[in-house]
């Protein structure tokens, strides 16, 4: 069980950038598949149960822009519901806030309190692209904290933002902020990662440096980072929790390093899936080992499986994975 203040920033930890489940099929007249929030409790319980610190739901894996206002409340409240029921009270809970607009984020973070999740994920504005030069971000990111009612954490992901990167001054400037408390790089700048993770002008008991990417878990927690917030953790839990546990522990015997290279390969090998075949891989791996979820996909334009065959040549990579999850 673990208990956190939305005062504070986010544990330490491995968190997982859920997918959204879905029912097979839309429910007449509904034009897509309603939400399966039984298959989200269920999967939710058992990453808690195996390591993982806390989840992200409604971020880009969760496909929150192709929900309703209605629909991501109904999630956010079922999975804090079916948690707390489980024994996980106060689990950590950071909610996607994936939109452009000042007062529309604010909903979202308003929303996202209500229905229990402590933190918010703010996706950096990029609707215009390179045109939001810097201070602008600094400014809106600094609007959204003062009336945001929970605490929020910086998102670039420059892959669905029209290739903004957040700028290592920028990370500076905002980590002052009381209420912005970490951040999600979501780009592979190794260099960024670290640097922001030790620059000693940030305060970085209250800002945590996440990754988006597994494949730089150890590197980038052997030198300061927070963890990961990792899409594979969504299927093996319990080797990507004892890779980043083993690269945050100190002192780093000669046996732990040896330990964190043999995991960090397989973790990194396993992500060349995730990294091809995105949140339809994700979904697939859940239903193949944990046989949680469908392989239906998530909503349109995402809609569908991976090609019949395609699970079965990652079989190197996933059994060494599997091998590594039942130890």
């Amino acid at each position: 069980m673990t208990v956190v203040s939305s005062s504070f920033a986010p544990p330490e930890g491995v968190f997982v950038p859920v997918p959204t489940f879905f029912k097979s099929s839309p429910v007449p007249p509904a034009l897509q598949a309603p939400l399966d929030v039984e298959a989200q409790i269920q999967h939710s319980i058992h990453l808690a149960k195996n390591g993982i610190r806390g989840l992200v739901l409604l971020g880009s894996t969760g496909e929150a822009i192709h929900l309703s206002r209605e629909e991501r409340f109904e999630l956010i409240s079922g999975v804090r519901k079916g948690l707390t029921e489980a024994g996980f009270l106060d689990y950590p809970i950071m909610a996607g806030v994936l939109t452009n607009s000042v007062d529309e984020a604010l909903e979202w973070l308003a929303d996202a309190k209500r229905a229990g999740a402590q933190w918010g994920l703010v996706l950096a504005p990029g609707y215009f692209g390179a045109a939001a030069n810097q201070e602008n971000l600094q400014e809106w990111y600094t609007l959204v904290a003062d009336s945001s009612p929970i605490p929020i954490l910086i998102y670039n992901y420059p892959g669905v933002t029209n290739n903004i990167l957040v700028s290592l001054e920028t990370y500076t400037k905002l980590a002052a902020h009381p209420k912005i408390v970490g951040c999600k790089m979501s780009h592979g700048n190794v260099s960024h990662h670290v640097q922001v993770s030790l620059d000693p002008a940030i305060d970085h008991s209250k800002f945590r440096v996440f990754s988006g990417f597994g494949q730089q878990l150890g590197p980038i927690v052997l030198f300061g980072a927070a963890g990961v917030i990792d899409g594979l953790a969504a299927i093996y839990p319990r080797t990507v929790s004892r890779l980043f546990d083993l690269a945050a522990n100190r002192p780093v015997t000669i046996e732990a390093l040896s330990e964190i290279q043999l995991l960090q390969f397989a973790v990194s090998r396993a992500e060349e899936m995730v990294g091809k075949w995105g949140i339809v891989g994700i979904k697939e791996g859940i239903y193949q080992v944990l046989n949680i979820g469908n392989l239906q996909g998530g909503r349109l334009p995402l809609k569908g499986r991976m090609p019949k065959g395609e699970w079965e040549s990652w079989s190197v990579a996933m059994d060494a994975m599997k091998k590594l999850e039942e130890v």
